[in-house]
């Protein structure tokens, strides 16, 4: 029994006398305990595969912070590696693939489903000692990358302000690219099985570059994968999808029938509400940013931000926290969450 359950129980749909709060990047840069470790390790790989640091780095904000849930500290990336392609990642640059892919034949020499998932035994392993470690006070999330995100960065080889050569694979390549979409959602629902059976309590799908591509286009080749991941984990798990800048397809998104839809801080709720009705549960959608001014600030547009949603919703940032964030603004947005009352 989860001592603090209220994000579960929201994610139920039942009412609350609170909204839950955490926040995407929690177990990060923000915490000088997280910082400690980092420096002691050669590189952010190393963190991701040594479950006893994982298991620390994933339960230090609920320590700090007083967070609702915890979300394991991983990285998006594994299920790519796991696939065939080894990724790194550099340092104020960001993840780095040394091969991409080019063409079907690149496609068709990855591995796929329970072959791939069973390559990542350090991450069940992180979830079971962080589960033991938590003692049951608060859940556990795990998580994984959308397919688009994720092959986003199996055709551009890294980050970019445009994603032209993965969209260009898109509209060049479909057959290629249903196939890459196909294998990475087989997977993800592999690996996400598997982290459901090592303990996570739910399960968020994080399509960062989503945004990058139009309506028509986002529903040719993200919905229909977003949809099987869902359908395949939901009778086990609640999920979330947040799909960074996919406005657009919120109807879309909301017919898939996940447990709650995040929303970025560009999007505005009364928006999202017009289109999904007051009883769906959605997530968000604070900008990172306000969390660099003065508390009386943060604690008021914290407060409007929740009486904007009308209840069915869980606090968090309309994106992961930035590094430098500092900490006490943090801490002044959790604790009004935590004092208000509906």
């Amino acid at each position: 029994m989860i001592e603090n359950d209220i994000f579960l129980r929201v994610l139920r749909g039942e009412a609350t006398e609170r909204p839950p709060v955490w926040l995407m990047r929690q177990a990060g840069r923000i915490l000088p305990q997280y910082r400690a470790v980092r420096e002691s390790l050669s590189g952010f790989v190393e963190l991701v595969k040594s479950p006893e640091l994982v298991s620390e780095v994933t339960i230090q904000p609920v320590d700090e912070l007083g967070v609702d849930a915890a979300i394991l500290f991983s990285d998006i990336l594994v299920i790519p590696e796991a696939m065939g392609l080894p990724y790194e990642l550099i340092e104020q640059k960001g993840p780095y693939f040394p091969r991409t892919l080019k063409n079907i034949e690149d496609v068709i020499a990855l591995d796929s489903g329970k072959i791939a998932a069973d390559r990542l035994s350090y991450v069940y392993e992180a979830i079971k000692i962080t589960k033991k470690n938590l003692a049951n006070r608060v859940p556990l999330i795990g998580f994984a990358g959308a397919p688009f995100t994720l092959l986003c960065y199996m055709v551009e080889g890294k980050g970019s302000k445009t994603f032209s050569q993965a969209k260009k694979f898109l509209y060049t390549q479909p057959e290629a690219a249903h196939l890459l979409l196909d294998k990475i959602t087989e997977a993800t629902i592999a690996y996400l099985h598997n982290k459901i059976e090592a303990g996570v309590d739910a399960v968020q799908i994080f399509d960062s570059w989503a945004g990058s591509l139009d309506h028509e286009t986002y529903n040719t080749f993200c919905i229909p994968y977003l949809q099987r991941i869902s359908d395949a984990l939901m009778p086990k798990v609640p999920v979330i999808l947040f799909c960074k800048g996919a406005w657009f397809s919120l109807k879309e998104l909301h017919g898939i029938g996940s447990s709650a839809l995040g929303i970025d801080w560009n999007t505005e709720p009364h928006f999202v509400r017009s289109i999904t009705g007051p009883s769906k549960v959605l997530q968000g959608n604070l900008d990172p940013c306000v969390l660099y001014a003065d508390h009386s600030f943060i604690r008021k547009t914290t407060i409007e931000m929740i009486q904007s949603f009308g209840g069915h919703h869980i606090v968090n940032l309309g994106h992961g926290v930035y590094p430098d964030t500092p900490l006490d603004g943090v801490k002044a947005f959790v604790e009004t969450i935590k004092t208000y009352r509906y």
